[in-house]
């Protein structure tokens, strides 16, 4: 085979050993936040590699369903958690 085949090949392996191994489930910490926040409230789970990644992960996206706007936004994300379940 010509060089750039072998190049194209090898760069192609590459790529999908990367892939598969970043879709492989790394995380070590999932936990499930609810969010109260104006009345609304929000349940979402998350994992990471650390609590609190795994923690900040499940409030912004808790805060995403019930926050309107940038303000509302940040607002909600400083809100202490109702409820906070450690699942792994």
């Amino acid at each position: 085979m010509k060089k750039p085949v072998v190049a194209g090949v090898i760069f192609v392996l590459i790529v999908l050993g990367v892939i598969i191994y970043s879709s492989l489930n790394l995380a070590k910490h999932r936990v499930e936040v609810c969010i109260n926040f104006n009345g609304r409230t929000n349940c979402k789970t998350a994992s990471a590699a650390t609590e609190e990644f795994a923690m900040q992960a499940a409030v912004t996206n808790a805060c995403g369903e019930i926050a309107f706007g940038v303000t509302d936004t940040v607002n909600c994300e400083h809100t202490p958690p109702v409820k906070v379940t450690r699942l792994k």
